[in-house]
């Protein structure tokens, strides 16, 4: 171990991919929604994964050949249900991945669905160790874990830091829901926004929010007010199998979520992608839940339990989600000549769910991630498509 360890305060300018720090007792904690924003909203699910840092990374350029980072990570569990892997911290050296690890240690939160019960137990934070890294001036991120709350607080290295120069990249700002978050991604950049990214030659600012892409206005504000070259919107999946509005609702919510955006950014690239491939909610409406048969084997998959027969009634399913925000998304952009329209199952299909199949039905697996993010990449960074640079 070596004992010339620099300390180097964790500070905004060594951050990207946050749009707020909060100083805690213990550490740093990166947002991902503003304060302000964060102050309008009660509900749980999006406190929750709003702070848990997906595209969150430390940007630092240093010779140091060993980088010690201490965290104190925030677990969540639900009775009943298998915990999640440890949260992976990965490592890249000039934009190459060069090493994963986790922490030990953290607060856990165990949740009792059926009680509506919560416990917290306090844990110490633990130490994520790089070592043998090449012994020359380089670029080194630190991705940090995509579906686990962490609190930064200790930086130490073998050499002076000094943050990442701009590379003079566009900046991509993304919303989604937790496919677009990361879930079951292995790792933080095995995400397919963050492929996407890399391939595209974009920076990446993810406001993807597990269970909680429903048009609020807080996100459209929050967009509206943060830079950005490039801005991609995916709607769908939670507004079905969270069941929050029907049709009638829907469609003035895209509208007025788009307004909102083109109020900060009105003549940015913006495009509107619709849901990927899910068959259990291609027909069928919300709320989606838990399998219970899946789960009294130790398995985590889910359920559709709306009846098709109510479409009538304007309840929401993929497929009408997919129709509307086509007609919508044409309608505008005879106005609007920026604003372009992504069919989620040009992502990932039936097809492809034959082939790679949601592991519960609901999120794609991290090969699943990157063949969605690599025809991303194609479709919309490559040549003629709406993300092109000056030089595709």
């Amino acid at each position: 171990m070596t004992s010339t360890w620099i300390t180097t305060p964790i500070t905004t300018d060594l951050l990207r991919g946050a749009l707020d720090v909060e100083h805690t007792a213990r550490g740093v904690l990166t947002h991902r929604l503003p304060a302000w924003a964060r102050a309008q909203n009660t509900d749980g699910q999006i406190a929750m994964v709003e702070a848990q840092p997906a595209g969150v990374r430390l940007a630092l350029r240093t010779r140091a050949t060993a980088v010690e980072l201490d965290t104190l990570p925030t677990r969540w569990t639900y009775i009943g249900l298998p915990s999640r892997p440890d949260g992976v911290y990965d490592l890249l050296v000039d934009g190459r991945l060069a090493g994963q690890a986790s922490v030990t240690g953290g607060d856990t939160v165990t949740i009792d669905m059926t009680s509506g019960t919560t416990e917290r137990r306090s844990g110490p934070p633990g130490t994520v160790r790089f070592t043998g890294l090449p012994d020359r001036v380089k670029d080194v991120e630190i991705w940090l874990p995509h579906h686990e709350t962490t609190e930064l607080v200790a930086l130490r290295t073998d050499a002076p830091v000094a943050p990442m120069p701009d590379r003079g990249r566009r900046v991509w700002l993304h919303h989604g829901s937790s496919i677009s978050q990361g879930s079951n991604a292995t790792s933080p950049t095995a995400t397919w926004p963050v492929v996407a990214a890399s391939l595209g030659g974009v920076d990446l600012v993810n406001l993807g929010f597990g269970g909680s892409a429903l048009l609020d206005p807080f996100t459209a504000r929050t967009m509206r007010d943060t830079p950005a070259d490039l801005i991609s919107v995916k709607i769908g999946i939670n507004l079905v199998n969270t069941d929050v509005m029907r049709l009638r609702a829907f469609t003035p919510a895209v509208h007025g979520f788009l307004d909102t955006i083109r109020e900060g950014h009105p003549d940015t690239a913006l495009l509107v992608v619709s849901p990927i491939y899910c068959p259990i909610h291609e027909d069928t409406p919300g709320p989606g839940t838990f399998d219970l048969s899946a789960l009294a084997t130790g398995q985590v998959r889910f359920r559709a339990t709306g009846d098709p027969a109510e479409r009538a009634a304007g309840k929401l399913t993929l497929g009408v989600i997919r129709d509307e925000l086509a007609r919508i998304t044409a309608q505008r952009a005879a106005a609007d000549p920026n604003l372009h329209h992504l069919d989620g199952l040009d992502l990932y299909g039936e097809a492809d769910f034959a082939e790679l199949p949601l592991p519960d039905q609901l999120h794609p697996d991290t090969a699943s991630h990157r063949r969605i993010a690599e025809r991303f990449a194609k479709q919309i960074f490559g040549a003629g498509g709406p993300f092109a640079g000056p030089t595709s």
